[in-house]
């Protein structure tokens, strides 16, 4: 894998730490669970900033695998994850090849 897409691999698995974080902090308040919550998107873009809104069922069912992520629509970096699921709110990539078992070996 190339030291650019190493790099953005990382910034992809920190993303999804952040939203792991958010995902804790709800379990355990008084939010009703049902209700959206922002997430951040996982992209690997260095500049984003998307906020997503999910409830935390949408997002379990997310990281249920170690290899998907969420990301905003037209986010989807084809080289190197497929599309598994979308709509209108998010975006729930897989990733492939070397950058899936990146995303494997950092998942809780």
């Amino acid at each position: 894998m190339e030291r650019d897409e190493a790099r953005r691999a990382k910034n992809e698995n920190l993303f999804r730490r952040i939203n792991d974080g958010i995902e804790e902090v709800v379990e355990h308040s008084r939010t009703v669970h049902s209700s959206p919550v922002a997430f951040v998107c996982e992209c690997s873009r260095s500049d984003c900033t998307t906020a997503l809104e999910l409830t935390l069922e949408e997002y379990k069912g997310v990281r249920h695998n170690g290899h998907r992520f969420l990301v905003a629509p037209g986010h989807a970096d084809p080289k190197v994850e497929r599309v598994v699921d979308e709509n209108q709110r998010f975006v729930v990539v897989e990733k492939l090849g070397e950058a899936g078992a990146i995303a494997e070996a950092d998942a809780p």
